[in-house]
């Protein structure tokens, strides 16, 4: 019996579980619907979906876990002790519930959606066009530029992964083990999409040299003064801000030097590290001036295989991805075993057309 259960309506599930209890079916229905609405849906600025919009006992559960994934969200991105709940038991008691997983690789990377296409890739320049913009005098005529640097075909690569389920789960009507069975299945196909993303960014660290520690300001500034190393990372992190911005400023980014949002990715060995450096100040006194010139957003990932180095990055622009295939779910019962083996595939690609839009940071 092989169907496509990503869509939980009445039709598909009869046709799944032929159970004599119809409270069975409606209550295992509940549970699965959360599975697959959570990780659009439940995510800030995601909008809910339409099922889930009433005021039925689903929608409320389902607007609740809303609140608290949003809340365990906020922790990840807080600098200072007021961003903190007031209370963290209130999202640590309910943490285990949650379908949250490292998603901040969609903060950098230009993701285009083609679940619907039949494409195998999608195509990208892998530079810019060259053109300028001058003042013309009467009569004279354009100079027409051609686009430079490549074009890149990238292709979408299957990935997948399956799980046995115990059919005694169901029979038991064990709702709330399949829905942690299968959260775990989902953050782990998110896990690896994530650590991909992750890999192509620290695949760069190959092509281009690492942004060096900079010196101390002001320059007699002693080793062992409080934050000596903090007022380094700081300088560090203008200084690849500036090579960044200088690199890019003829490719038609858009770049400012004041305006454009950059993102610091690091891992989590360096997160403390990078927040004393973002907040570290050019005086001792209360309100002083920060240290950092640009506007920068810290993301902290776990998935980073290299601990001793840090990102600046410029998003998006030719750092792109592309989703071929959502994760999707095929089920297959084998009778020999009493099992349901639920098999997930999804299709995606990425490439960064532009290196200089990355710097990765020495912090000795």
């Amino acid at each position: 019996m092989k169907e496509l259960i990503l869509n939980w309506d009445k039709t598909n599930f009869e046709k799944l579980f032929v159970e004599k209890d119809k409270k069975h079916q409606k209550d295992l229905m509940q549970a699965l619907r959360f599975l697959i609405a959570l990780p659009g849906g439940a995510l800030p600025g995601g909008s809910i979906p339409k099922e889930f919009r009433g005021d039925d006992d689903i929608s409320r559960k389902f607007k609740e876990k809303r609140a608290i994934i949003e809340k365990a969200q906020q922790m990840r991105f807080f600098t200072t002790l007021n961003d903190f709940p007031a209370s963290p038991k209130e999202v640590i008691d309910k943490f285990h519930e949650l379908a949250i997983y490292d998603n901040f690789w969609e903060s950098i990377f230009d993701t285009r959606d083609y679940t619907t296409s039949r494409r195998d890739g999608f195509s990208m320049v892998t530079n810019q066009s060259g053109l300028t913009f001058k003042k013309m005098l009467t009569g004279e005529k354009l100079e027409v530029f051609q686009m430079s640097g490549g074009i890149e075909y990238v292709y979408f690569d299957y990935y997948g992964g399956a799980l046995n389920w115990d059919r005694k789960l169901f029979d038991n009507q064990d709702y709330w083990t399949i829905e942690e069975n299968a959260i775990e299945f989902r953050n782990e196909a998110e896990r690896i999409k994530a650590a991909t993303f992750y890999a192509l960014i620290e695949a760069v660290s190959g092509v281009k040299a690492d942004i060096a520690w900079q010196a101390a300001t002001p320059a007699g500034l002693p080793v062992t003064s409080l934050g000596y190393n903090a007022v380094r990372d700081a300088n560090t992190l203008n200084f690849a801000a500036q090579t960044i911005l200088l690199a890019c400023q003829t490719k038609g980014y858009g770049v400012t030097a004041i305006g454009t949002p950059l993102i610091v990715l690091c891992p989590v060995q360096l997160r403390g590290r990078l927040r004393q450096a973002l907040d570290v100040t050019l005086a001792s006194y209360g309100g002083s001036e920060k240290h950092i010139d640009y506007s920068f957003q810290l993301i902290t990932s776990l998935l980073l295989t290299n601990t001793t180095h840090y990102w600046v990055i410029l998003p998006k622009r030719k750092a792109k991805a592309g989703n071929r295939m959502d994760l999707t779910t095929f089920q297959d019962f084998d009778m020999l075993s009493y099992v349901d083996t639920a098999a997930g595939w999804m299709a995606f690609g990425g490439a960064i057309g532009d290196t200089d839009q990355f710097e990765r940071c020495d912090i000795i």
